[in-house]
């Protein structure tokens, strides 16, 4: 009778963690899926919207890459008259960094480093 529930015990253990170990297992799959290619390869099909320009804007400026940031902020105030402050915000600091980057390449084609 020991016997039983010491393996009725192990058995009931031994389920519970290959259930466990198997939910924590699964991957994500969209995971792999680069949404910006994505987005710009819909808008080359022209069927670009405010939704789109704004995730593209997004992406592009929390990448650090600002003058991609800046097309896409542009697009999207051409095409959204009403945008929020935070948008307006990180167009700005958008408009911002594209002006420090250009200021320093001209300072380094003038010192010729």
């Amino acid at each position: 009778m020991k016997f039983k529930s010491h393996l009725l015990a192990f058995l009931l253990c031994a389920g519970i963690t290959t259930v466990s170990f198997s939910q924590s297992s699964k991957t994500d799959v969209n995971k792999d899926i680069d949404v910006v290619r994505v987005y710009e390869q819909v808008v080359q099909e022209g069927y670009g919207t405010p939704f789109i320009y704004e995730n593209l804007a997004n992406a592009y400026y929390f990448r650090n890459e600002y003058t991609q940031a800046l097309k896409w902020f542009q697009k999207l105030f051409e095409t959204e008259k009403n945008a929020s402050p935070e948008l307006t915000q990180r167009y700005q600091q958008t408009l911002k960094a594209v002006a420090a980057t250009k200021t320093t390449v001209a300072t380094l084609d003038v010192d010729g480093k």
